[in-house]
């Protein structure tokens, strides 16, 4: 599958809320496998969200620590328990920022053929998810920074 150029900060796709998938054909498979290579093309890669390659559709592919998969159209259940660790984004390539994000986290979705899929993720797999359901409703990880932060975090990239 192609490798896709992953789409920066100031791309408006990623401020889209991305579209339910409602088809789980070709189409949808060819997606999930161009996901994964355009996540596995770099190295330190967990995470995509098809927003990020210019697709408005709720799909996303995860990989880090032996686990590996991919989400269509997830829900998250989030843990009260809550961490902050430094996360950083593909869209905006070398930057890292601490953010507090829930331990634990339920994932619940469907696969490329449409059957249920259930990922329960601790740590910084749970950090991955959350932050990849983010892209699908068009919030960047700066969006859950204080606004102090953000601002430091905007000034870093320019």
């Amino acid at each position: 599958m192609a490798v896709q150029p992953i789409r920066l900060f100031d791309d408006p796709v990623l401020r889209t809320v991305a579209e339910p998938v409602t088809t789980f054909d070709r189409a949808l498979r060819v997606l999930v496998k161009s996901l994964q290579a355009t996540m596995r093309a770099g190295t330190g890669r967990a995470g995509l969200a098809a927003p990020q390659i210019g697709v408005p559709l709720r799909v996303v592919v995860y990989e880090l620590d032996g686990k590996s998969g991919h989400l269509v159209n997830p829900r998250l259940e989030l843990s009260e328990r809550r961490i902050v660790a430094d996360e950083a984004c593909l869209s905006a390539p070398g930057h890292w920022w601490p953010l507090e994000r829930s331990y634990m986290v339920t994932a619940r979705g469907r696969d490329m053929f449409g059957k249920p899929v259930t990922v329960r993720a601790l740590g910084m797999l749970a950090r991955v998810l959350q932050h990849e359901a983010d892209h699908l409703d068009g919030t960047l990880f700066i969006d859950r920074l204080p606004e102090e932060e953000r601002e430091r975090f905007l000034a870093s990239i320019s």
